[in-house]
């Protein structure tokens, strides 16, 4: 359970995060082919499937980084929402029809196939080194990744801008961590609490 003054210090900081952010987006318009740079040559070639997502306001691209890593085979997917329940990933290429979810989101098509990626690529308004994310406040990549997690090894990569970084999030029990994060001008290998 969220106390009330904890849940406006979140509300505070989350618009704070996203005002950063866009002037983060602003300030790098070049960000999303900046983070393939800083990308671990350990990940090219990894992973079997790559989720990525479309874009929303200020956050960072990954579809140019979706394409670098489809180069070395990795297939690609993006998510379709349902509300309360974990996003389900959908076999998606450039090119490949899409449609507006009730968020607003670019979706694949229903009718394209399911997959669980290994690697799934999550946008943030903020991070800290220990992994943590604060996303906008619905869940849905914490359930995302449990759900994932569940069934077998999954790496969270958060993908934002370096000023979205913080010294420490507040973490709750149902909070899913990230496994690094990728700015357009560093990788940042998550370090665990003790």
């Amino acid at each position: 359970m969220v106390h009330a003054s904890a849940a406006s210090a979140k509300t505070a900081l989350r618009a704070q995060m996203k005002a950063v952010r866009a002037k983060a987006a602003k300030d790098s318009p070049d960000a999303a082919h900046q983070v393939i740079n800083h990308l671990p040559s350990e990940f090219v070639g990894r992973f079997g499937t790559v989720a990525g997502y479309f874009p929303l306001g200020s956050e960072i691209d990954p579809r140019p980084l979706m394409a670098h890593l489809a180069k070395a085979g990795a297939r690609l997917a993006l998510p379709r929402a349902v509300a309360g329940a974990p996003l389900k990933f959908h076999i998606w290429q450039p090119g490949d029809d899409l449609e507006k979810s009730g968020f607003g989101v670019a979706e694949p098509l229903a009718a394209a196939p399911i997959c669980q990626p290994d690697l799934v690529l999550v946008p943030l308004l903020a991070f800290d080194r220990f992994g943590g994310r604060m996303g906008y406040g619905q869940g849905h990549y914490d359930r995302t990744l449990s759900a994932l997690r569940a069934h077998g090894d999954r790496v969270a990569l958060g993908l934002g801008f370096d000023a979205q970084s913080v010294a420490t999030l507040p973490i709750e029990d149902h909070d899913e961590t990230l496994d690094g994060i990728l700015t357009q001008m560093r990788y940042i290998p998550v370090q665990r609490k003790i």
